[in-house]
């Protein structure tokens, strides 16, 4: 079992603050830090305002140096997928490769209505997701010195130099989501990691049935993709210190255990235990109150040992 670190800076947060919950993150063991893709808070001020999470990972690049970084996930509506693979290309070339793609359809209309992008229906979201997978990994993987071409439902490519390279000869792509029939399809055919965010045990071990399902419909080894789950974190060393922790972040102690990693050290772990006895691999812990280091220090001391052999 590995475990992430997973912001959701649209909420309120610098550059600086994500430097030191990454950094913190790389020196305490975890294995990435990701961070949401969004523009508009939700529920929130936001303030000082959203920050772009490409150029947030470009910087994190060259400010860490051995962590993983990545998107939970890339809206496909907020960027034409070639630029994005150029910018995602030299972020990773910029990290000597320890970048992963997350890309997903987009779902939140009010931040699209804020800043001007075009909000499809679902149906089209979802072609311009297809659209913006088959782009991104074509570009990648097209050999130097050849062209690439594709002609899909919403976008054409036409004799492109498919440039540049990412440095990792393949870039992990992160799909994930409940669809029934699209998401684990286009997770069987071009993901390297499926992802259920914020759900049960229960519900998790049905999708990730399902897109194994998915992959022996596409002649592919489900054991080739890795499952994960997107859990948020609310861990205390005692009833106070969990109540505090879920007040700073606007929750209650007992909607956290139900539906989070929340409690003692020992009540995570074994709530983990539950996870990955359905065959998650990988946890990404929700980290809400970026400001709260110690959080992340207590996990690492008394709940990351207790876990990587699960």
């Amino acid at each position: 079992m590995e475990l992430r670190i997973f912001t959701e800076p649209q909420q309120g947060a610098t550059y600086d603050e994500l430097l030191a919950v990454a950094q913190t993150a790389e020196r305490l063991g975890y294995g990435a830090f990701f961070r949401s893709d969004h523009y508009l808070a939700m529920n929130a001020e936001g303030l000082p305002g959203p920050t772009d999470a490409w150029i947030t990972l470009a910087g994190l690049a060259r400010d860490t140096s051995t962590i993983r970084l990545g998107t939970l996930v890339t809206s496909a509506t907020f960027r034409y997928p070639g630029p994005l693979a150029i910018s995602v290309a030299q972020v990773d070339a910029m990290s000597s490769g320890r970048v992963e793609f997350g890309l997903g359809a987009g779902w939140f209309e009010e931040e699209h209505s804020a800043y001007g992008i075009p909000f499809p229906s679902l149906k089209e979201r979802f072609d311009r997701l297809e659209d913006a997978l088959a782009i991104t990994t074509g570009l990648w993987e097209t050999p130097v010195g050849e062209k690439f071409s594709y002609d899909g439902t919403h976008t054409r490519i036409v004799d492109s130099p498919a440039l540049p390279k990412p440095f990792q000869q393949k870039i992990p792509v992160v799909i994930g989501g409940a669809g029934k029939k699209r998401t684990p399809a286009l997770a069987a055919r071009y993901a390297s990691e499926f992802n259920v965010p914020f759900n049960s045990v229960e519900a998790s071990e049905t999708l990730f049935d399902r897109v194994r399902q998915a992959c022996r419909d596409a002649h592919r080894d489900p054991a080739e993709l890795t499952l994960s789950n997107a859990l948020v974190l609310c861990c205390g060393r005692d009833e106070a210190e969990i109540a505090r922790r879920a007040a700073r972040i606007g929750r209650e102690v007992d909607e956290l255990r139900e539906n989070g990693l929340a409690g003692t050290p020992e009540e995570v772990v074994e709530k983990i235990r539950t996870y990955a006895n359905i065959g998650t691999q990988r946890i990404y812990l929700q980290i809400l109150d970026l400001a709260d280091l110690d959080h992340l220090e207590l996990v690492a001391q008394e709940v990351l040992p207790e876990v990587r052999t699960l």
